[in-house]
């Protein structure tokens, strides 16, 4: 493959990764509530639903689900739901306070399947992947199914550390939040508005 079209698609890799949207929100919401560890936890569970996107995208999966409305849209108000769902656990929890030594209560495996699931009940993402990555293919050399899946990894790498990244700095505001006890009573509200957000957000995409 071409190193300049890999760097290329690097560098819209992650632009796109950084740009607002539901998994780098979901990153920062358990990284605020709980801390990095939380969070880095979150994000190996979504980069684990992309290897199901990329591969989906690379063996045409993902162009059955975009032909058919009625598959999109069960896929689509499931994750929406399932997010509204985890946004109403946070709410009724925002009275409870929050303790940084309280790790032995945080449950990383139970984060890293909310990830998981998260990500994999988001159609939107494979056909991102169906949209991206035949664009940087070179078709002179063949094997496109190939390129795809590198370019996938490609994808999930640059996400998978640059989730890390953001989940170390969620943790420092966090830090700086709990500081406020006024605050610090609020941190599960965020994280009830933010996972709302990504619930509505996935819930009004449209299937184009």
């Amino acid at each position: 493959m071409d190193l300049t079209l890999i760097l290329s698609f690097l560098g819209f890799a992650v632009l796109l990764t950084l740009m607002p949207g539901p998994d780098i929100l979901f990153v920062i919401a358990q990284s605020l509530s709980q801390n990095k560890k939380a969070g880095i936890a979150t994000a190996f569970g979504l980069c684990s639903g992309l290897i199901v996107h990329i591969t989906a995208a690379t063996l045409g999966v993902s162009a059955l689900i975009y032909q058919s409305a009625l598959a999109f849209a069960v896929v689509k108000y499931a994750g929406a739901a399932y997010l509204l769902y985890l946004a109403w656990q946070a709410w009724r929890e925002k009275q409870e306070g929050f303790h940084l030594d309280n790790q032995q209560s945080l449950e990383y495996k139970a984060l890293y399947k909310k990830g998981i699931l998260m990500n994999l009940l988001n159609p939107k993402v494979s056909l991102f992947f169906l949209a991206l990555l035949p664009q940087f293919v070179n078709k002179s050399i063949g094997h496109a199914a190939l390129q795809m899946f590198i370019l996938g990894l490609i994808f999930l790498i640059q996400a998978l550390v640059i989730f890390v990244a953001v989940s170390a700095g969620a943790e420092k505001l966090r830090h700086v939040l709990l500081a406020h006890s006024s605050i610090a009573k609020r941190i599960n509200r965020v994280k009830a508005v933010l996972l709302g957000a990504i619930g509505i957000q996935i819930a009004f995409s449209k299937h184009n």
